[in-house]
C-alpha cells in the first residue's frame, strides 16, 4: 500500500464504528467514544475525512473551522499505514478544507513525544507557539502549533 493508492472520502455516520475501533487501538488510554464521534459529526463547524484502501479505514482526520480560525481536532493513522504518507495526505486535506472555509490560520496540539507527527507538522510549516505542560500525562506536554498564513502546497 502506498499513499497514491489511498482515497480520501468524507466521513459519514456509517464509518463511526470502524473509526472508533481504530481510535481505541491507537489511543487506548484516552480514546474518543462512539458518542464523541457522533457529537463531532453533528456540529456544522466540523469536517472529518477518512483515508481508505479497499473500504478499510487507514486513517482519519477532523477539522473545526470557523473563519478566520481552524483547529485540527484529530489525525490518526492505522499502524499498517504509518510511515507511508497517509498522515500527510490527511493533513493536506484539512489545510485545503480550512482554506476553502476562508480560514487564515490552522492550530493544533501534538504530544511532545510524538516525533513522527512533529516532523510532519514542521515540514508543512507549522511553528510551535505554546506549551501545555503535562497535558497528556505527567511529563508529556501538548505543543501548540500554528500554520499561518494558510496556503496550498506548491503544485496543488
Amino acid at each position: 500500500m502506498t499513499a497514491t493508492e489511498v482515497q480520501l472520502v468524507p466521513m459519514r455516520w456509517w464509518h463511526i464504528e470502524q473509526v472508533a475501533e481504530l481510535e481505541q487501538q491507537l489511543f487506548p488510554v484516552d480514546a474518543w467514544s462512539v458518542e464523541q464521534f457522533w457529537a463531532e459529526m453533528a456540529q456544522a463547524t466540523r469536517y472529518y475525512f477518512l483515508a481508505v484502501d479497499d473500504d478499510a479505514v487507514l486513517g482519519y482526520a477532523g477539522l473545526f473551522a470557523l473563519s478566520p480560525d481552524a483547529d485540527v481536532q484529530t489525525i490518526a493513522v492505522s499502524p499498517r499505514a504509518q510511515g507511508k504518507g497517509v498522515g500527510t495526505l490527511l493533513l493536506e486535506e484539512l489545510v485545503d478544507q480550512a482554506i476553502a472555509r476562508n480560514c487564515t490560520q490552522l492550530v493544533l496540539e501534538v504530544r511532545s513525544d510524538n516525533q513522527a507527527a512533529l516532523s510532519m507538522y514542521t515540514k508543512r510549516g507549522f511553528e510551535q507557539i505554546n506549551v501545555r505542560s503535562d497535558y497528556y500525562a505527567q511529563g508529556v506536554d501538548a505543543l501548540v502549533m500554528r500554520l499561518r498564513p494558510l496556503q496550498k502546497r506548491a503544485g496543488q
